[in-house]
């Protein structure tokens, strides 16, 4: 599973190095040095604003994701549509070089921000990409959202 957060660049033609860790999590837990990246689901700020990163989906999560999209039920088609259009639609297959880069292509780029400064953020069975200024104000409403004293998070065990 992914887990971790490791900060670092990416270069004017979008080239990065993704985390070795990951890169050992890809082999070693999902069978596959290949992957998907596309976009991440908005997430919606206090002030308004919407985030966007990218996820990594390991190359048979992926398929997953799409199948249970397809034989999804509880979508309406103008979910199904946003959801096509984000995250389907623009997803692109990827893998590591032998030295670790990786090339984001540039429609990605663009939407996610990711400019110099990125931070890697593992998700279990999905990683995230994010530029350094979103992803300091996805932090900072995530301690907004924390679900502290709550039944839920005493579940988990927090």
């Amino acid at each position: 599973m992914f887990r971790g957060i490791f900060e670092t660049t990416i270069d004017a033609k979008g080239r990065t190095s993704l985390p070795a860790r990951f890169r050992e999590v890809l082999v070693d837990a999902f069978g596959d040095e290949r992957f998907f990246v596309t976009n991440s689901y908005p997430v919606a700020l206090d002030s308004g604003v919407q985030c966007s990163g990218l996820l990594i989906f390991p190359y048979k999560e992926w398929f997953q994701f799409e199948e249970n999209f397809l034989n999804s039920k509880g979508l309406t088609s103008a979910q199904r549509n946003s959801i096509m259009h984000t995250i389907v639609s623009p997803a692109m297959e990827c893998s590591a070089d032998k030295l670790g880069r990786i090339l984001v292509p540039p429609h990605l780029r663009k939407i996610a921000s990711l400019e110099r400064e990125i931070v890697f953020v593992g998700a279990l069975k999905k990683a995230e990409i994010w530029s350094q200024p979103e992803w300091d104000r996805v932090r900072a409403q995530d301690m907004k959202n924390f679900p502290t004293g709550s039944e839920a998070a005493a579940e988990l065990g927090l």
